[in-house]
């Protein structure tokens, strides 16, 4: 996984420029879904978990195959850089690259929380009950909630754009911290509740993911964009280790109801930080000056 993202966002950063926000939006919308699609499967099918994964994996080759075929590098190339372990600290100037690693950070935090503590509940142990939301399985559900997240990606690109990066990493989110404290509450609601506020969350929680990427394309050294975007990746995917070691600690020490609560403590930390990060006069090379 780790060698297919950041190289999949340099590629599609080539491929535009004032529309590069939408660009990679789009492209982590597609992830999202393909993420979901093990859901999917278990929704659809009553295959056991080995198949599904096996199902998944044989879609993961096929989109290899669709990769080796037909993608490219598009006319905006970056230039090459030397490959060197020292650059991995490099990729931004400090100042930027400490308050936007901060705010991806806080993201991170939070994001994968939603496919995989599964806040769409199907019984113990994923929290209050199990049963139908409007119709659909659990597993269906989750697909849901998690897919939608390609709509937010894709109204992220869109607006981030047009109001400016730190503009919608800042609302989105707040918004997907809102939900997380939220969410605990609804599993002794009505599902359709639950499904209703775990929508959104799947909404906002993702919106945000492509804009922090979309900077680092704006703000680094040209030659340095991959090993830019790697060097946050990694420090994100290893927060996330982190955090879902952390959510059943906090299952047994304060309940379902405010275990996801504690996921909001990210988001709203990554907002300070980038909110710090609007006020500095390089962060007017993002979105063409749009903030």
């Amino acid at each position: 996984m780790a060698g297919a993202y950041p190289p999949a966002m340099k590629i599609m950063a080539t491929w535009s420029r004032e529309g590069r926000g939408l660009a990679i939006g789009i492209l982590i919308g597609a992830l999202t879904v393909g993420s979901a699609v093990p859901y999917l499967i278990r929704g659809l099918t009553d295959l056991p978990w080995r198949h599904v994964l096996l199902a998944a994996s044989l879609l993961a080759i096929a989109g290899g195959a669709v990769v080796r075929a037909f993608v490219r590098e598009g006319p905006h190339r970056f230039p090459l850089g030397a490959l060197r372990r020292a650059h991995g600290g490099r990729g931004l100037p400090r100042s930027r690259r400490s308050l936007a690693c901060f705010g991806y950070l806080g993201h991170m935090w939070s994001c994968t929380h939603v496919g995989v503590d599964r806040p769409v509940p199907r019984g113990e142990p994923g929290g209050a009950r199990g049963g139908s939301y409007a119709g659909l399985n659990a597993s269906a559900a989750t697909f849901l909630v998690i897919a939608i997240g390609a709509l937010g990606c894709w109204i992220g690109g869109w607006a981030s754009d047009r109001w400016g990066r730190t503009t919608l990493t800042m609302i989105a989110m707040a918004t997907s911290g809102i939900c997380a404290i939220v969410i605990g509450f609804t599993f002794a609601a009505a599902p359709a509740l639950t499904l209703l506020v775990a929508g959104v969350w799947g909404i906002t929680v993702i919106a945000d993911s492509a804009q922090f990427s979309t900077a680092v394309t704006e703000v680094s050294p040209p030659a340095y964009v991959g090993t830019a975007l790697t060097t946050q990746t990694c420090a994100g995917f290893a927060l996330i280790m982190l955090s879902i070691w952390m959510i059943p600690l906090a299952v047994r020490l304060l309940g379902w109801r405010w275990a996801f609560a504690t996921l909001a403590i990210g988001p709203f930390l990554g907002v300070l930080a980038m909110g710090r990060l609007r006020l500095l006069p390089e962060a007017a090379r993002m979105a063409s000056g749009r903030r």
